[in-house]
């Protein structure tokens, strides 16, 4: 099985090492528009393999998308990050041209590819691919609930002092610091609701702790982080590969599910061969659909502003 990875930073580059090291696919392809800068990502990453013990094949390219084709999933991570004095428009503008170029590429030499939207803001960029490729909604899936909800587990996991890896819990919602919402009332411990071990004020600490994650770890580090994003775009590319149907939140289209239409916002979804498989309708109490509404026309309104892309 083949994986593209479109934009080698360090998002891009992290998800191709855990991709790799783990050995979901037989081969990987850095693509990115700096000169040298993907191939030179693959090298390092490939220098690893004797020392990691992996066998997957990773090459690089610049700007080269014919090194693309016949991948099975495309991985669009590219684009550029809000600078001082940009508007939200403009960022929007300018990252919705750089990701409707890249899906016309692939898609040239990958006609049957399913694509993962990583590139921001990612619910917009999500919904942005799907209407400009016309492609079934099976095939475009954006990442954001993957990452929102390892984020949850792990702020879960240090309120109740026990292994992230023991708890279960999601977010849905849009994929930013206003719109996603933490599920506190479905989380669990090994089976056991979460709300039996921790009281209700230090639950609303979590759910405000993962709703700033991204933008804690931009404050400490000085740049987006990339071992959790990079790590949870692997993990979503691996239930594709291998069809192993786990329920990840993903921003997909809805079609009436949640109470919504025409919009791409992170919902529980079974991620298998075919990309999207099925949509998960889990019953949300009154406070949970008021939020999922809000988060839903925060995201439309942001939406808007691609009508002179889309045209």
């Amino acid at each position: 099985m083949k994986v593209t990875i479109v934009g080698a930073g360090n998002v891009g580059a992290t998800c191709a090492d855990v991709i790799s090291y783990r050995g979901i696919a037989g081969e990987v392809v850095l693509l990115d528009i700096k000169e040298g800068f993907a191939e030179g990502k693959a090298m390092d990453i490939s220098q690893c393999a004797t020392t990691t013990g992996f066998n997957t094949k990773v090459s690089g390219s610049t700007n080269d998308y014919s090194k693309t084709a016949g991948s099975d999933v495309v991985v669009i991570t590219s684009g550029i990050p809000r600078k001082p004095g940009m508007t939200r428009e403009e960022l929007i503008g300018i990252n919705a041209g750089i990701v409707k170029s890249v899906a016309d590429n692939v898609l040239q030499h990958s006609p049957e590819a399913i694509i993962v939207v990583v590139s921001n803001p990612m619910d917009t960029m999500t919904y942005l691919t799907l209407k400009a490729t016309g492609l079934p909604k099976n095939r475009i899936i954006g990442m954001g609930g993957a990452l929102d909800s390892s984020r949850f587990k792990y702020y879960l996991s240090k309120a109740l002092n026990k292994p992230a890896n023991d708890i279960q819990g999601m977010v849905i919602g849009g994929h930013g610091d206003t719109t996603m919402i933490p599920l506190t009332r479905l989380a669990s411990y090994n089976g056991v609701p979460v709300s039996e071990f921790l009281s209700q004020e230090a639950l609303d600490k979590v759910a405000a702790d993962t709703m700033v994650g991204g933008a804690t770890l931009t404050g400490l580090l000085g740049t987006s982080a990339w071992y959790a994003p990079g790590a949870s775009v692997a993990y979503l590319v691996d239930s594709i590969l291998n069809d192993q149907k786990k329920m990840i939140p993903c921003s997909v289209l809805l079609e009436g599910e949640y109470g919504q239409q025409d919009i791409c916002l992170g919902v529980p979804c079974i991620i298998g061969k075919k990309g999207l498989e099925q949509i998960v309708d889990i019953h949300l109490n009154d406070n949970e659909k008021a939020l999922f509404a809000k988060s839903a026309d925060a995201v439309r309104n942001m939406n808007a502003d691609l009508k002179s892309v889309l045209v």
